[in-house]
């Protein structure tokens, strides 16, 4: 029998050969790990199951507009581990759910893989963990580049021998790691782990990106590519650019450029190209004014429902969620890196050939719209972009149905 009240239960699609379950999702507060992990529990509610999110406190308004329980996350430090009595370590903040846990009785943890603290408070509950990773899957196999340094996939049996022999570079940091994990596991009164990445599950990890996207690998059979899990804040719609031309979107990070950098480049670049062009600040208010031509609007804010269905290019600097949101809708995408696995995003569009990447340090008006003319030009990457966006979960299995999958025979 469902454990969701019937007061819940109402008016959803029920699917009687699966009951309910307690499920607890966190994550990190930023977008790109907030969104995937909200929208993940929105499936999980609409399949039956008794959902309570755990993030920042800037997510509460959008959890409950979801009618779904909410918890603000604590705040503490992960890696290193500060000293006892100093800032809150994950330790702390482990011990600070015990309550949530006693109360809401979860059957399962589903946290973020930057979320340290509801993974060890899972362990210490004895209740199942599974990892969400709203992105690429960072996990390092031999003879495969390292991952977020934007390296493309070996081609040769000499490029692939010299990565392999790299490996203890890599080590060196997945060692000191795996040695402050286990730190804080001891302050649990925790036994140390052997291996590397302990934070992430052994039982069930999910990969919230397109098969199109990863290189080809060795998959652990615990590890599963769901595809992206999207949630999005909604925008009102914004007046579209006059004309007729094809219509470039840019979407830049809502974390980072703060003073706009990659709008005002790509403004310049296409002011006078035969295109409409619809970009926005995402939130970012930098001090000196944004000069827009007249082929062009710029918003504050932008529905990316409204925007990418109508859109032949996509300009971004390629976080995960922009990049996936673009793919499905078969959007070509030109990347120009910030920081962080954006520059790894950018080169797997590339390599997927769905897109072009122009690395920030070639970053100017000239080289922006040489790339546009001839992404507009060579039907190739929308093609692409639409191969790789039509992927359905369906051909394999969703979010929603590996983790129901863990409880079956139970």
């Amino acid at each position: 029998m469902s454990r969701c009240g019937a007061s819940r239960c109402r008016g959803r699609s029920w699917k009687p050969e699966v009951s309910g379950f307690r499920i607890v999702v966190s994550a990190f507060g930023d977008a790109g790990h907030a969104c995937p992990a909200i929208g993940l529990a929105r499936d999980l509610d609409a399949a039956g199951h008794e959902v309570l999110v755990e993030t920042w406190e800037r997510w509460r308004r959008a959890v409950d507009e979801l009618g779904l329980e909410f918890r603000a996350a604590e705040s503490y430090t992960v890696f290193p581990p500060p000293p006892p009595g100093e800032d809150p370590s994950a330790a702390d903040a482990a011990l600070a759910l015990a309550p949530l846990f006693k109360e809401f009785r979860p059957d399962v943890v589903v946290s973020d893989i930057l979320t340290l603290a509801p993974t060890l408070a899972a362990e210490i509950a004895g209740v199942r963990h599974v990892t969400l990773i709203p992105h690429l899957y960072a996990v390092h196999e031999r003879g495969m580049p390292f991952f977020a340094i934007g390296a493309g996939l070996p081609r040769t049996r000499l490029g692939r021998a010299a990565w392999r022999a790299m490996t203890p570079v890599l080590e060196i940091g997945l060692r000191q790691g795996r040695e402050e994990l286990n730190q804080t596991r001891a302050q649990l009164g925790l036994a140390p782990l052997d291996r590397f990445h302990g934070g992430i599950s052994e039982e069930l990890v999910l990969v919230g990106t397109y098969p199109g996207l990863e290189y080809p690998r060795e998959w652990p059979a615990h590890v599963k590519v769901v595809g992206p899990q999207t949630f999005s804040m909604e925008h009102p719609a914004v007046e579209l650019p006059s004309g007729e031309g094809p219509l470039v979107v840019v979407a830049p990070s809502t974390a980072h450029d703060p003073q706009a950098a990659l709008v005002r480049c790509t403004l310049e670049a296409l002011a006078d190209e035969p295109v409409r062009v619809l970009a926005t600040t995402n939130g970012h208010m930098p001090s000196e004014p944004i000069e827009v031509p007249g082929n062009a609007v710029l918003s504050g804010w932008l529905s990316y429902d409204q925007a990418m269905p109508l859109a032949d290019l996509v300009v971004c600097h390629g976080g995960h969620g922009t990049v996936v949101r673009a793919l499905a809708e078969g959007k070509p995408l030109l990347v120009s890196p910030a920081v962080g696995d954006m520059v790894e995003n950018g080169v797997r569009v590339q390599w997927a050939g769905c897109g072009r990447m122009l690395p920030s340090r070639l970053r100017r008006p000239a080289s922006m719209r040489a790339v546009v003319r001839e992404m507009l030009s060579e039907p190739r990457y929308a093609q692409r972009a639409h191969a790789v966006g039509a992927w359905r979960v369906g051909e394999s299995s969703t979010a929603v149905a590996e983790i129901e999958r863990l409880f079956e025979g139970r």
